[in-house]
């Protein structure tokens, strides 16, 4: 038997001006790789339209399960286009939704950590050669895309059955970048919109991880059938070159329309 209830790993609301409706506002969910890129975006979208929208971040895998269990979601961006599908074919969407964006994988080491980033893995190989590794995080490759991606890369570079003992996997990209900055963690594999432009950039040291290493992390977006008027508003919004700047600006690559 699913579970009906949802938890709610983080909900922002984004700011409200003077002139904001007193209607529901409708709740987003979305990929924990949007948290700062996302909330820069709604709170403009708020600005101009005097509409607001609520964020909730979380796993996309999570996300996605919750929408399939009912959750009052109107609108789903997810970091990994294969979860949009499996909404489509289950029949609770508009269409097919939107490629929004392609992110990006990066290795990170938090200021004081033997750890050198490079975007083939190599200083984390001569750490773990030298059993230095304590802790190593990224996300739980089960339900979070990044996570996925993380596995791949580790996989194709040798390095997955190594780390096993050192793995600390966060619920989401989110809480995995939490883990690579606290306790004897000497890093982890990050997203980039994280760390390009949060609070992490001051932190650490990261490094693009190559894209040869992973599959592309390509991420779509999708009105849910029962989506407002004030949500269709969003997305539509979220597909003008304002908003798609504001994409670039914390490292995700915007493809062309």
């Amino acid at each position: 038997m699913r579970l009906r209830t949802w938890v709610v790993v983080a909900a922002v609301v984004a700011g409200v001006t003077a002139n904001v409706t007193a209607q529901r506002a409708p709740t987003v969910a979305a990929a924990s790789d949007l948290r700062f890129a996302l909330e820069a975006i709604a709170g403009t979208f708020t600005k101009q339209s005097g509409e607001r929208v609520e964020l909730v971040f979380g796993s996309s895998g999570n996300l996605t399960r919750q929408l399939l269990d009912g959750a009052p979601f109107e609108l789903f961006l997810s970091a990994d286009e294969a979860l949009v599908d499996k909404l489509v074919q289950a029949g609770l969407t508009r269409d097919l939704g939107v490629l929004y964006a392609i992110g990006r994988l990066v290795i990170f080491a938090p200021k004081g950590s033997p750890l050198s980033v490079d975007e083939d893995l190599n200083g984390l190989r001569t750490l773990l050669a030298k059993g230095a590794v304590g802790r190593f995080a990224i996300a739980n490759p089960q339900h979070a895309p990044y996570g996925v991606a993380a596995e791949a890369a580790l996989r194709r570079q040798g390095l997955w059955d190594g780390l096993q003992p050192s793995l600390v996997l966060g619920e989401n990209i989110a809480q995995a970048a939490q883990f690579a900055t606290t306790g004897n963690a000497v890093g982890g594999m990050l997203a980039y919109s994280l760390v390009v432009s949060g609070p992490l950039r001051e932190q650490g040291r990261y490094a693009l991880v190559s894209e040869a290493l992973h599959p592309p992390l390509r991420q779509r977006m999708v009105l849910l059938k029962r989506s407002s008027a004030t949500a269709e508003r969003f997305y539509q919004y979220l597909q003008q070159p304002a908003a798609r700047n504001v994409l670039r600006q914390y490292g995700f690559v915007v493809p062309s329309h």
